[in-house]
């Protein structure tokens, strides 16, 4: 049968919890490889420069680390 709205509200809000987590965890292991001269390969690392400050980025990372923290939220429920 189908999910309770509010059961289904709730995941979604849990989603929304879980990105600033995963763009956090993006950012900590794309400055440990990318300051090394490595891009990661499948991880696919680049150096994003805004202004005077550069950024290292991964898109994979970003979405599996969204992806485990929203995962572990959904399992503390």
């Amino acid at each position: 049968m189908g999910d309770n709205p509010a059961r289904v509200r709730g995941k979604i809000m849990e989603f929304f919890k879980a990105v600033p987590l995963g763009a956090l965890l993006s950012y900590v292991v794309s400055i440990v490889v990318g300051t090394q001269g490595s891009d990661g390969g499948p991880l696919a690392i680049f150096r994003a420069e805004i202004y005077q400050y550069d950024i290292w980025w991964s898109w994979p990372i970003f979405f599996a680390a969204t992806g485990l923290a929203w995962g572990l939220m959904i399992i503390q429920r």
